[in-house]
């Protein structure tokens, strides 16, 4: 199976990716994570992305926040995809992130996120590596069926909690 690699721009940003590594654990889906700055290390960054295919990476995460162009200057050194997995900041409180990731030029395409949405970014490697594996996509059906269960069985229940709410609310009068 392809691995991901998850390559934050700061060490900082670890509590936003911790969503990712939940749902690659869940999935059994192999990644890696570093610490690779556009800004403070762009030769390193560079390399790795140049390497990242050959290393058994089928997809790269970008987490960053304020001048976010860590997506960017990923996508701009490899052939795979590349997601993006703006943060919020002291700043904006993410908007900035979101605003330097999205006017990407054409023939750079990188996917992205909603601010702090590890767990949708991991899903939405976890649908690309599912393209070619059989397994992946079984693992895939099965979490979306029980989400599909989860939701009707709470909206099954909903009407008695409602009940039960109004005969609380009346009593207390």
């Amino acid at each position: 199976m392809l691995k991901v690699a998850i390559v934050m721009g700061s060490k900082s940003d670890f509590d936003k990716v911790k969503p990712m590594v939940d749902v690659f654990d869940v999935f059994g889906v192999p990644f890696e994570a570093r610490v690779l700055s556009a800004h403070r290390t762009p030769v390193e960054a560079a390399e790795f992305a140049e390497s990242a295919a050959l290393g058994g990476f089928g997809v790269i995460v970008a987490v960053a926040g304020k001048a976010a162009h860590l997506g960017g200057v990923l996508a701009a050194h490899t052939t795979l995809p590349v997601v993006a997995l703006p943060v919020s900041t002291s700043f904006l409180d993410g908007l900035d992130s979101v605003l330097s990731i999205l006017p990407m030029p054409a023939g750079i395409p990188v996917a992205v996120m909603g601010v702090n949405a590890g767990q949708n970014a991991a899903l939405f490697c976890v649908r690309m590596l599912a393209a070619g594996d059989a397994e992946l996509t079984d693992k895939y059906e099965a979490y979306v069926a029980d989400m599909h269960k989860t939701t009707l069985a709470a909206d099954a229940s909903l009407g008695s909690e409602i009940d039960t709410y109004r005969k609380e609310r009346k009593r207390s009068k």
